[in-house]
This record gives structure tokens, sequence and C-alpha cells, in this order.
């Protein structure tokens, strides 16, 4: 077991003017995962987080609704709360970004900035929308990229080429309440001067960022780097700046300050030390973010620590976006899912199980397939996992009157299997490679499943003679399923509740998984997951979906989307050859097949599980079988893919790629010549 570590984690603060919906889940389900293993594993691990409540978003929704921006955060953390909490994400402390701790914070911050020289003062120009009265807010203003001129393009931020910028430099802008092209007006701003810490920035963004975050955020620095404005004019909801009449901190200036107030916090009501946690040398600090808001937390927010003299995060961990369907979220297409839509038609552990099957350590965008959803929740979670704790318990109480026996040599040897991949799959938490998990517990219910239908209890319970013989299957049976629930606890924690409720435990630690389970009674099974109806699913889509009104910020888009379509319409089709623009779109990857198994109902069929790295854990379905009827030697070798096609469903399940073959079924160097075969990994300790 490792040594006990302090670490405080953090995720994104969800903004109090909108809802939580799937694409945010993305984010707050994987910060849980591993807060809950950290936890599992004795570590003192606090996860803190807050909504996001200043700007002039709330400020002119509160006014639209008749109320104070006061009473709508305070509505709004309700709801966040509560869709959080449904979806078993465990905060220690959900808190509020506009709370004295903050604002205390806040005033600290920017007095250590001007001590250090950091803060300027400037006229800039800003965008103003004379139609609405007031100057744009980034997110209030709409128009083309200058760096890679992508349209429909917010005023801080491109999605598509990841760049920053100040609003006005944005082409053709457009506000987003009315549509109205802005005017350009001069402000007296205050800047915090990013240049002093250019060393110091970039020597910490590769040490404390993956390479390819690394790589993206040092762009900035073959030249002096630019100041931030981090000041707004009246009217603003937010905390005033002292000194400046009329002036307000930028929204982001105390958003990443929130991190610190809600440990503080959450310190004050636990009796800690904030000291101990924050400003402790020998303590971790992680911030879980999305991809979009990088440029602030890897330049921004390290460079006001170190004015402040706080201690540094020590590891940024960026995701990507959440695609359905292979498409970007939509709400004409349904695919733009609120968390509390979802929750009226699915379970919330149907939602963290397979986003755990898809997640990885990178900034790679994820994409939820909702033919896939069903699939791998139906046929790995219910049908192979849960299977096994459904049908080995009731029989044993139904028939056995509840009571386990002993594990015999046979039956050791599986339940070893089981344990020994505990040091594999703490390993895959650490490193947050969820995706690699939920392969490794499908080859552990894999290998129980060959187990319980080779020694059919189903027949032998039915001969007395032979109940001894049945209880020692069972007693196996569940034994490894114990296993497997505990390694899914971070994953599936209430799912592993009740599989605890079912041993008699009344919590699991990842020690539990020493411990063997005989010659005692079971208590009555409780169900733990059921399948998923494509019913629940279209029902789902058909609540989320909205009709686009042409008027302001979509008309805008439906003029470019009916351009392109016009431009797509006059190119004529290409006709018995592939361009080479349409050959550069395919992405070919190597992967390494951790499962390969044969399809009931198929002579040709072939399922692969392959690891492809940062992209996660693909399942193929290859027509390969005569070249290969023994799917096991396949297992380990490395196999070239194409990663980007569309999933594809079959009657059997969905296939996320293809495999590419060379020569002829059955001959050497033919089908699925592979590369090399891969060494296991070395356990954990």
């Amino acid at each position: 077991m490792d040594k006990k570590r302090t670490i405080v984690v953090t995720a994104a603060l969800p903004y109090a003017n909108g809802d939580i919906h799937i694409g945010h889940l993305l984010e707050y389900l994987q910060t849980d995962f591993w807060v809950r293993f950290q936890k599992m594993r004795g570590h003192d691990c606090v996860f803190v987080c807050a909504d996001d409540t200043h700007g002039t978003p709330i400020m002119i929704r509160a006014k639209k609704e008749g109320i104070t921006p006061e009473e709508l955060i305070a509505r709004t953390h309700a709801i966040h709360l509560k869709d959080f909490t449904d979806f078993e994400i465990a905060f220690d402390n959900y808190y509020s970004t506009n709370s004295p701790e903050n604002k205390a914070f806040s005033e600290e911050f920017f007095a250590a900035m001007q001590k250090a020289g950091a803060i300027t003062g400037r006229v800039a120009p800003q965008l103003y929308c004379e139609h609405c009265k007031m100057f744009l807010p980034d997110r209030y203003v709409k128009g083309t990229c200058p760096k890679c001129h992508a349209e429909h393009q917010y005023g801080d931020s491109c999605d598509k080429c990841g760049s920053t910028y100040a609003a006005e430099e944005l082409g053709a802008p457009y506000c987003t309440q009315c549509g109205a092209a802005p005017v350009v007006k001069d402000a007296e701003q205050l800047y915090f001067e990013l240049e002093p810490f250019h060393r110091f920035l970039q020597d910490w963004i590769p040490q404390h960022t993956a390479s390819d975050i690394a790589n993206k955020m040092l762009e900035w620095f073959g030249e002096p780097l630019r100041g931030w404005c981090i000041s707004r004019a009246a009217p603003y909801f937010g905390f005033a700046i002292p000194g400046y009449k009329d002036r307000y901190f930028y929204v982001w200036v105390d958003a990443p300050i929130g991190y610190l107030a809600s440990l503080k916090n959450w310190c004050s009501k636990n009796g800690r030390d904030f000291n101990d946690y924050w400003q402790n040398p020998a303590a971790e600090r992680y911030h879980f973010i999305g991809k979009d808001i990088a440029r602030f937390h890897c330049q921004f927010w390290p460079a006001m620590l170190h004015a402040a003299g706080y201690e540094k995060p020590t590891g940024v961990f960026v995701h990507g976006f959440l695609t359905v369907n292979g498409e970007k979220m939509a709400k004409t297409k349904g695919t733009f899912v609120n968390a509390r839509t979802y929750l009226q038609y699915l379970p919330a552990w149907a939602m963290r199980y397979y986003y755990s099957c898809k997640l990885t350590p990178t900034a790679e965008d994820m994409d939820l397939n909702l033919d896939d959803f069903a699939q791998r929740v139906n046929a790995d979670l219910v049908g192979k996992i849960t299977n096994l704790a459904s049908r080995g318990a009731q029989m044993l109480n139904k028939n056995l009157g509840g009571r386990l026996g002993t594990i015999d040599e046979e039956g050791r040897a599986l339940v070893e299997l089981a344990r020994s991949r505990a040091g594999r799959i703490a390993e895959l938490y650490e490193e947050r490679k969820f995706a690699q998990i939920s392969a490794e517990v499908t080859k552990i219910a894999d290998a129980a499943n060959q187990y319980f239908d080779a020694k059919t209890p189903w027949k032998t319970i039915k001969d007395e003679a032979l109940h001894e013989a049945t209880r020692t299957v069972l007693t196996v049976i569940l034994n490894v399923f114990r296993i497997m629930a505990i390694y899914l606890k971070p994953i599936l924690p209430e799912y592993a509740k009740k599989a605890a409720r079912l041993f008699g435990e009344d919590d699991w630690t990842w020690s539990s998984l020493e411990k063997d389970f005989e010659n005692v009674s079971i208590n009555q099974y409780e169900y733990l997951a059921t399948r998923i109806d494509q019913k629940q699913i279209d029902a789902m889509i058909a609540a989320s979906k909205e009709k686009p009104a042409e008027t302001g910020e979509v008309a805008h888009e439906s003029r470019a989307s009916k351009n392109k379509e016009k431009k797509i319409a006059q190119t004529p089709p290409a006709k018995d050859i592939v361009a080479f623009e349409d050959f550069e779109k395919l992405d070919l990857r190597v992967g390494t097949v951790i499962a390969c198994e044969t399809v009931e109902k198929s002579a040709k069929l072939l399922k692969f599980t392959i690891d492809a790295g940062a992209l996660g854990v693909k399942t193929i379905f290859s027509g390969i079988r005569q070249a290969y009827p023994d799917a096991q030697e396949l297992v380990g070798k490395q196999v070239l893919f194409i990663a980007n096609l569309a999933p594809r469903k079959m009657s059997v399940g969905v296939s996320e790629g293809m495999i590419l073959y060379a020569g002829e079924p059955g001959k050497d160097g033919g089908v699925l010549s592979p590369l090399a075969p891969v060494p296991p990994a070395t356990p954990a300790t």
C-alpha cells in the first residue's frame, strides 16, 4: 500500500447561468472516479468545487426574471448540487464564488500582484452593443477567429484551433443576444502583466502538464507575453476592485481563486488547517479541466499563485470535449442532453459505467455513441459482471440455504487470477486510464463466465448428491464477483454498496481485496443493474430536442450552414478515384489486442478489444474467424486499424473501427500480420 498522501482535487467551476449537461459530466465523473480511488487507498483526499457565480450574464438573467443575482445563484446552486448528487458525484465541499472567503482571497491576490508590479492600467478597446446598451462580455459576442478564420467563435477563445484573443480581434463580430454588430469603444481597464512571469511559466508548464498541452501553451512564449485584462466596468455582478471606482474583478480572476475559498470553507467547517493542504509543500494539488480553459489554468492561474506566494498545482489534468454519435452535441438533434433530462429516463450508474469505458488521460475528444452505450452496459456490466452475482446469489439462497462453502483448488486459481490484477488496476486508476480498467474487469468476468458455464451449476443443483460441489462453484463465482465489484467501486459506488451488503459488509477499501468469503451466509440479493432499453434512449432524445429559431445568433449560423450546403451542392461527386484529401482524413493507428473472442451466431466474426492508446479502448468486429479459429492467439499482438470510421451498429454490437488486412487469409504474412507481441505490464506495488 502507498504511503498516506495529502491530496487536494478540484474540478472546473460550473457557471451559475446554466444547467449541468452530459458534456459537463465528462469532467466531474472522471474526477469523482479518481478521488474515490484515492480515498479507497486510505489517502487524505479532499475534493472541492463551487458554482462560478459572477459576470454580466448572471446580472442580465436575474433582471429578466425580476429577482436579485443572489437569489438566482442560490437557486442554481441547489439545482447543480442535486444533479451532481444524483449522479453519485461526492464533493467534500461544493461552495460558491460569491463568498466572503473568495472576496478576501481575491483582494489579497490583487494586492500581492500590485506589490509585484504586475498590475498596469491602460485604455483598451472593447466591443459595445448599441442595441443592448452594454459592453459585451466575451461570451456575449461571436465572430470569425483571427487565427484560423473559423466562423461563430466566442470572444475569448476558438473551439477549432484553441487560440485565445481579445474580443475586438474577432472578424465580423455580432452580439449573441440580438445579432447586431457591435461598435468599438475605448475604456480604461486594469491588466495583469504576464511577461514578468515568462521564465517561471516556461519552466513550470512542461513539468506540471501533459506534453501535448505543454506544447500548446508554450506556443505563446516565442515573444513577450501579453497582459490579461482583469477588470470590467459597471454595471457588473462581482467583487469591486479596491481603490478603483466602478471597476470589478473579471469573473476569470475570482473563479480559480474559488478553489482556495472552497477549500478554506471546508477546513473551517471540519477543524482543519488550510495551510496543511494548500500551503504544504508535501501535499498534492490537482485540477481537472477541459481543454477550452487550459490557458487560464496553465498560464494566468499559476502566475497569480506565484505572485501571491501560494503553492502551485502539482498537476493540471486536461480532457477533451464530448461528442454524441460522432457529432457536436446539438439541441436540434436531441443530443444536447441536460443531466436532469438524462436522469428522467436512464440510471446514473449506466452513464458512469459507459464513461469509464471510454475515458483516457489525454485531451482527445470522447464520443458517446448511444448504440454502443446500450450495448456495453447490457452486454458487459449487466450480462457478464452483474449476471454472475444475480444467478449465483439467488441460486445459493434458493437452493442451498444462502451459505457459502469453501474454495477448491480449481476455483482458487480463478480467484487468484482476479486478485492478481489489483496492482495493474490500481496503476490504471492512478494514471486515469479508466477505459483500460473496464477492459481488465471484463476479462476477469469472461474467465468467470467460462468457469460458470463449464460447471453448469443450474443443472447440478437439481441433484442433491451434487449440492456441495455446486456450493463450491457458487462460492468461487461470488468471491470473484466481489473482487470485480471492489475494483469498480470508484466508478459504481452505489452498485458497490449494494454488492457489499450481499456479503454483510458495510464498506470496501482497497485492502478488502485480500479477504476470501468461505463458510459464511450471504444476504438476499438486491438488483444491481438492469438492461437499458432503446425506448429509454429514444424518449430521452425526444425530450431534449429543440427547434432552432431564425433570430440573432442562430440566424447567423443558419445562413452560414445554407451557404455551406450550397457550395457542397455545386461540387461534382468524385468517381472511381479517392482524392488525396479524402485519404488524409483516415486516422490510422496501431493498437494492442487485449481481448479477442468468437461471436456466437456468426461463422465469420471475431470481437476485438483493442487498447488504442490515447483513444482509449475500442471494440472492433472483424470477419476473419476462418483465418484465426483460435482467437486467443491474437491477444497481446498489435494491429493496424482505422480509428475514425463512424461507429457501425451490427446485430452483435457496435464496431468502432476497421482492422486492416494484408495478403490472403490463412497464409503466412496474411490477415492481421502482427507488428510485435506486447510484454505484460509489471503490477503496481
